[in-house]
C-alpha cells in the first residue's frame, strides 16, 4: 500500500497512481497485515474489519482515545497470526459505508485532514513514506489490468501484490496475442470477465496445498523469506510452463495426472483472454 496511507485519497501527487487506492471501488491493505492473520479468509475478515470500523467510528480521537481503541482490539480480536514476525495493525479497516474499501482508519483524509497516525506501530513517516514491491515491478499495464478488471477489495489485495502471478498471465496474453494489448480493452466487459475468471484462482485453485501457510509464492522461516518450490523430480515431470503461476498458487500436485490438469485450467484462461481480446481489436 503506498505510503501505506490506506486512506480515502485515490491519487498520490503528480501522476503517481496509488495502488492501495486506485479508485472507489477497491483497495489494498495487504502491507498494513491485512492477510497475516491465521484465518485470512473473505469471511472472517469482513467481520475484523466491520467490528473495529464501527467501533472507532464511535470513538475518540484523542492520542488517549486511539490508544484505548487499540487496547479494545488487542482484547477483543483473536491474534494468531501467519508469520509472528509481520505487524497487523489495528487501525486498518473499512472507509466507506459499503464496504468496498479496506485502508487506514488514522489517515487524514477520513478525519478532517487531521494526521492520526503517528500512534500506530509504524507511525505517520515510514506510514507515508513506503510503496510496496507491486508499485515498482508491475507495468503500467499490469496495474492497469488489475484496476480495470477488480472490484472486490479481497481478491484486489491478493491479487495486487502477487507479482508473478500477474506478469506471467500478462506476458502469455501478450506473447500469444503478438503484443501488448492496449489498457483500455480490459474495460470490456467480455475481456473483464474472462480476465477476472483468471485472477479468481487466487481463490479458487482446486490444487492448494491446505499444509502451507502462505498466500502466494513466499513464506518466512523466521528470519528470511524463502520462496515455495514444487518438486517435479518426485512427479516425474519436466518443470511447468506455468510453474511461476503454480508457486504463486500455493500449488501441490499428488502425481503428473493432476498437474497436467492443473496447465489445462491455467492454459484455458490464456487462451479464453487472447481470443476475447482479438474479438475487441
Amino acid at each position: 500500500m503506498e505510503g501505506r496511507s490506506g486512506g480515502c485519497g485515490l491519487m498520490g501527487s503528480g501522476e503517481i497512481l496509488h495502488l492501495c487506492q486506485p479508485d472507489p471501488g477497491k483497495s489494498c491493505g495487504a502491507c498494513c497485515g491485512l492477510y497475516n492473520h491465521a484465518d485470512s479468509s473473505r469471511g472472517p475478515l469482513v467481520e475484523r474489519l466491520r467490528a473495529r470500523t464501527r467501533r472507532f467510528r464511535g470513538a475518540g480521537r484523542s492520542p488517549e482515545d486511539l490508544r484505548a481503541f487499540s487496547a479494545w482490539v488487542a482484547a477483543n480480536e483473536d491474534a494468531a497470526k501467519r508469520y509472528e514476525v509481520i505487524y497487523c495493525c489495528e487501525y486498518l479497516g473499512f472507509l466507506d459505508e459499503a464496504e468496498r474499501r479496506v485502508g487506514c482508519l488514522l489517515h487524514p483524509a477520513c478525519n478532517g485532514g487531521s494526521d492520526l497516525r503517528e500512534v500506530s506501530f509504524y507511525g505517520r513517516e515510514l506510514c507515508q513514506g513506503h510503496l510496496c514491491p507491486s508499485f515498482t515491478y508491475l507495468t503500467g499495464t499490469e496495474k492497469s489490468l488489475l484496476i480495470a478488471v477488480l472490484e472486490d477489495w479481497y481478491l484486489y489485495g491478493l491479487c495486487v501484490t502477487d507479482i508473478d502471478f500477474v506478469k506471467q498471465y500478462a506476458k502469455f496474453v501478450s506473447d500469444r496475442l503478438g503484443q501488448s494489448p492496449p489498457e483500455s480493452l480490459f474495460r470490456a466487459a467480455p475481456v473483464r470477465q474472462v480476465a477476472r475468471r483468471y485472477l479468481s484462482l487466487k481463490v479458487h485453485w482446486p490444487f492448494r496445498d491446505p499444509s502451507v501457510n502462505r498466500l502466494g509464492k513466499y513464506y518466512f522461516d523466521g528470519s528470511s523469506y524463502m520462496i515455495g518450490r514444487i518438486d517435479y523430480g518426485k512427479l516425474g515431470c519436466e518443470v511447468s510452463r506455468f510453474d511461476a503461476i503454480f508457486v504463486s498458487l500455493s500449488s501441490l500436485f499428488s502425481g503428473g495426472r493432476e498437474l497436467r490438469r492443473a496447465e489445462e485450467i491455467v492454459e484455458a484462461h490464456i487462451s479464453d483472454t487472447v481470443r476475447a481480446l482479438q474479438d475487441s481489436l
